[in-house]
């Protein structure tokens, strides 16, 4: 039987960087809505962590939806629904599930357009009951901070891979968030100059 398990090797190196954000992030208890999980890899690896959280993943692309399952039923974790198929610039994505006590949306808003951290954000804001985070992780500008020489050759390597990718601001999505009902953002330093970004819904 094929294994339709996808590996990616910047998963390895920070999955456990973002476990120890998310453990003072997490609540103890409730629905985990994972957005553009990838691999799943992330998914299992916070599972086993918090075996009293329930994780949603999911994913637009089949080929992700299927490595997600494959993790899943290797696992063998019981914290873990089937992945979803969700693409957050479709208006309705939100609709798939009723409520969520957090969202985490790992390293998809600078190789995604910007009409998918606009609808990320605002189902977001539809899913999460009040003080619920959505957590975000990856590279972003900073006005204040200059932008590392590696993460600007990243940018010129997305950009050119597609006009539409490319490290975001991170002015501009706070201002996304707050005009959707957020408050923050938290903002943690992470390894390889990412950055752990966490709104609130208020």
């Amino acid at each position: 039987m094929t294994d339709e398990r996808l590996h990616y090797p910047a998963t390895q190196r920070n999955r456990d960087a973002i476990l120890g954000v998310l453990r003072g992030v997490l609540p103890p208890a409730g629905l985990v809505l994972e957005i553009a999980s990838g691999s799943g890899e992330h998914a299992v690896h916070f599972a086993r962590a918090f075996p009293n959280t329930t994780f949603q993943p999911s994913d637009p692309q089949p080929e992700a939806v299927r490595s997600i399952a494959a993790w899943i039923a290797n696992s063998g974790a019981a914290n873990i629904h089937p992945p979803l198929t969700l693409d957050v610039t479709a208006p309705d994505w939100s609709r798939a599930l009723d409520a969520a006590d957090a969202i985490l949306c790992i390293n998809m808003i600078h190789i995604a357009p910007w009409e998918a951290t606009e609808g990320l954000i605002r189902g977001a804001a539809h899913i999460l009951r009040p003080g619920a985070p959505l957590y975000l992780y990856g590279p972003y500008r900073r006005a204040e901070v200059t932008t590392a020489p590696s993460n600007e050759a990243f940018d010129a390597d997305l950009k050119a891979r597609n006009p539409q990718w490319g490290l975001r601001d991170l002015a501009d999505v706070t201002a996304l968030a707050h005009a959707a009902g957020f408050a923050g953002p938290e903002v943690t330093e992470m390894p390889a100059n990412n950055l752990s970004v966490v709104f609130r819904k208020v």
